[in-house]
């Protein structure tokens, strides 16, 4: 009896290393800031009840990231179309959300990457007032807005931050003083690392800054977002991005990832980066949250054509 119930377990045992070998293994890569850390563990959290082994590389930068997919080593990133247009793909064509989408996805498409179903939100730049500014001057809703009173009240000598890439960059601030006619000079902006331009706007040193359209401080700091209404800025929606290869072998992924990323909306990333940059919780105990809140139910095979 002793020798059947060792042999049982036994059995059951081999059985389970034959399941956990069987597991498909994904690759997920995560740029380095913080949203892409929290895309990274919802996508291996959701994955992993589906039955994957997903193993996470984070803290990459964009070039190396790409560079890492389009070689094999990474299957699965969260992109965004500006990136992949501008940066990638170098198109400096102005699109509106769903043009840039279909370009990106035809040229990636030739080099072995697909852009799968995409999120709701875009990480854009914008401008910003703190809440101060926006009290004093409930007339500024737009950055032509913005513009008009930066030239009405020149001797106010109001100072907008930007952070120095975007200040140094021909698709930067150049082309919006162009774009928008603004009344912007070396005495009138300050030039300053991405995280201190939103601790200016909260102090209310500036009368504007630049700022990432789903940053979790735009809520916690109360900054009033400016509507780019002459659309200056890319577009940037995220979508998962995974390798042709990976995808033929695991043709159940795009239906499986297709609703997490139709949750995602811009209010929806605010307060998901809000939990790590403001508050300091873990970006896998936001993730867990979050997957425990919006229970996730995969679009059946035979109706992804209908999607």
């Amino acid at each position: 009896m002793k020798r059947s119930c060792l042999f049982i377990g036994f059995a059951l045992l081999l059985s389970g290393f034959a399941q956990a070998a069987e597991k498909p293994v994904i690759r997920v890569g995560a740029r380095v800031f913080t949203e892409q850390t929290i895309l990274a563990e919802l996508t291996a959290q959701y994955l992993r009840t589906k039955g994957y082994d997903v193993n996470v590389t984070g803290g990459l930068g964009s070039t190396l990231a790409r560079s890492a997919q389009e070689s094999g080593q990474l299957d699965l990133i969260w992109e965004y179309t500006g990136v992949s247009l501008v940066s990638y793909n170098h198109v400096d064509e102005k699109l509106d959300s769903a043009q840039t989408f279909e370009r990106v996805k035809t040229l990636d498409a030739k080099k072995g990457l697909v852009w799968l179903s995409p999120s709701k939100f875009s990480n854009t730049y914008a401008l910003a007032l703190p809440k101060k500014v926006a009290d004093q001057y409930p007339q500024i809703n737009t950055i032509s807005d913005l513009s008009r009173v930066l030239k009405d009240q020149v001797k106010d000598k109001h100072i907008v931050a930007l952070d120095t890439e975007f200040a140094n960059r021909s698709d930067g601030l150049i082309g919006m003083v162009k774009q928008y006619d603004m009344n912007l000079n070396r005495e009138s902006i300050r030039q300053m690392d991405a995280g201190l331009v939103y601790t200016a706007l909260r102090n209310g040193q500036v009368f504007a800054g630049l700022v990432y359209t789903t940053d979790g401080r735009l809520n916690a700091f109360q900054l009033k977002l400016l509507e780019d209404d002459k659309h200056y800025f890319p577009d940037y929606t995220a979508a998962p991005v995974i390798r042709q290869e990976y995808l033929d072998a695991h043709p159940d992924l795009a239906a499986q990832l297709k609703p997490l990323a139709e949750l995602l909306d811009d209010t929806t990333m605010r307060a998901l980066n809000a939990r790590v940059d403001v508050d300091h919780d873990s970006p896998s105990i936001v993730a867990a949250d979050f997957l425990r809140e919006h229970p996730l139910h995969p679009v059946p095979q035979d109706n992804k054509e209908k999607q």
